[in-house]
């Protein structure tokens, strides 16, 4: 870990990138990896004591962090069994394509399971979260613009909301407590 407890994913300096400038990188089956491509921290500081709480993810950078000229980046995350993302919102759009394993994918007030082929998009501003509540690595590649806002948490009142559907606050991972004086009663998300 760094010593950046306020970085998220996308704030991240070139950690994960390509050593071996390529450009071919083999894929190696069992577990996912390319050669000559690390793995990287998902987010820097202590996932499960930050507000956007965050357990068992690993990030690879597959193009555009490094010296490709590219407006985008294409990214690889595995979560282990039992971890999860962030619940985070941002204005950028993007969208996933799931390539092992199995996940929930909490999107606003939906609950999706989804499986490897599986294509979800994540409009601006919606709040999500990927976990993985199974026995295998979930794992899934993430392009995005080079060129964009910072994951932000929810505010109390977003994270009210969102919680008060029983499957999301079912699904959502995390240690995220709402204090009474906020609304009137604890909610916690489950962890």
């Amino acid at each position: 870990m760094t010593d950046h407890p306020d970085a998220g994913s996308c704030e991240l300096p070139n950690e994960g990138v390509p050593t071996d400038r390529s450009p071919h990188h083999p894929f190696r089956r069992g577990p996912f990896a390319w050669d000559g491509i690390p793995s990287g921290v998902y987010k820097t500081g202590e996932g499960s004591g930050t507000e956007m709480a965050w357990q068992g993810v690993a990030r690879h950078t597959l193009a555009g962090a490094g010296s490709e000229p590219m407006a985008f980046e294409l990214r690889y995350f595995e979560i282990a069994p039992r971890g999860y993302s962030s619940l985070e919102k941002h204005q950028h759009v993007h969208s996933i394509v799931v390539l092992q394993g199995t996940g929930h994918v909490v999107i606003g007030s939906e609950v999706f399971t989804v499986s490897p082929f599986d294509l979800v998009y994540v409009p601006s501003g919606v709040p999500h979260q990927f976990v993985n509540d199974g026995a295998e690595p979930f794992g899934f590649l993430c392009p995005v613009d080079a060129d964009r806002d910072h994951p932000q948490p929810l505010t109390e009142a977003e994270l009210r909301d969102f919680l008060a559907d029983p499957r999301v606050r079912d699904a959502v991972r995390g240690q995220r407590v709402l204090s009474e004086e906020s609304h009137g009663r604890t909610t916690r998300a489950a962890g």
